[in-house]
């Protein structure tokens, strides 16, 4: 994969929204918002958990700078 020349800490910034935009979209889950809209907003916040520990992990490793 090809390296991306990017700015750490706009990264780091980025996927702290992106976490406290779950967080949201998981307690207005919780919080039975949306019923019938409940398995694609589900699906999502676990899709956006997985994106977000990759990148985590990622970053973690070193691969980003």
């Amino acid at each position: 994969m090809a390296r991306i020349d990017v700015d750490p800490q706009k990264i780091a910034e980025l996927v702290h929204q992106l976490e406290k935009d779950r967080a949201w979209l998981l307690e207005q889950i919780d919080n039975g918002r949306w019923p019938e809209l409940r398995l694609d907003l589900a699906a999502l916040e676990r899709e956006l958990g997985q994106l977000l520990d990759k990148t985590t992990k990622e970053i973690d490793e070193g691969k980003f700078f």
